[in-house]
C-alpha cells in the first residue's frame, strides 16, 4: 500500500503551478491514503496568503483553491497526538518541531513523508528517520 503524508509544500504544488507541481500530482495520485498533522492547514492558508501578498493571487482566488484543497482526502492527524515525537525527532536533527511533525505523522501512521522542503529531506540523510521522508518525484 501506498500511504503519503503531505506537507504543504506539495499540496500548494497540486493547486498552484509552480516547480515541481508535476511531480506532487504524478506522486500523490500514486496514494492509497493520503495523511497530514493538523499544522498542514495553517501552512497552508499561509503559503496562500503570501501569493495573495505578492499580488499572484487574489483573496477570492485563493479562497477558491482552499475549497478545492478542503475537498482532498486527507485523513488529518492531530498535532497533540504527534508532539512529543516531533520533538524529539526535531532535538536528534536539528530542524524545527513544525516539519518534524510531519516526520511524527508518517511514523504514527506508517507511512512515506513526501515533501517539496529539499534542506528538511538533506537534513535528516543518515538518521533513522530517513527512510520516511523522500523529496517529491523521486521514488
Amino acid at each position: 500500500m501506498n500511504r503519503l503524508v503531505i506537507d504543504a509544500s506539495v499540496l500548494v504544488k497540486l493547486f498552484i503551478e509552480e516547480v515541481g507541481s508535476r511531480s506532487a500530482a504524478l506522486t500523490v495520485r500514486k496514494a492509497d491514503a493520503l495523511f497530514a498533522p493538523d499544522l498542514l492547514w495553517p501552512e497552508t492558508g499561509n503559503i496562500l496568503w503570501k501569493y495573495c501578498r505578492r499580488g499572484e493571487l487574489e483573496a477570492h482566488e485563493a479562497d477558491a483553491v482552499l475549497d478545492e484543497m478542503l475537498r482532498m482526502p486527507i485523513e488529518i492527524v492531530e498535532g497533540q497526538r504527534l508532539i512529543r515525537a516531533a520533538v524529539k525527532i526535531a532535538t536528534a536533527t536539528d530542524r524545527t518541531a513544525y516539519d518534524c511533525l510531519y516526520v511524527a505523522a508518517a511514523i504514527e501512521v506508517d507511512a512515506t513523508l513526501v515533501t517539496a522542503d529539499e534542506r528538511l529531506c538533506h537534513a535528516l540523510e543518515g538518521s533513522p528517520f530517513a527512510e520516511r521522508v523522500r523529496p517529491i518525484g523521486k521514488k
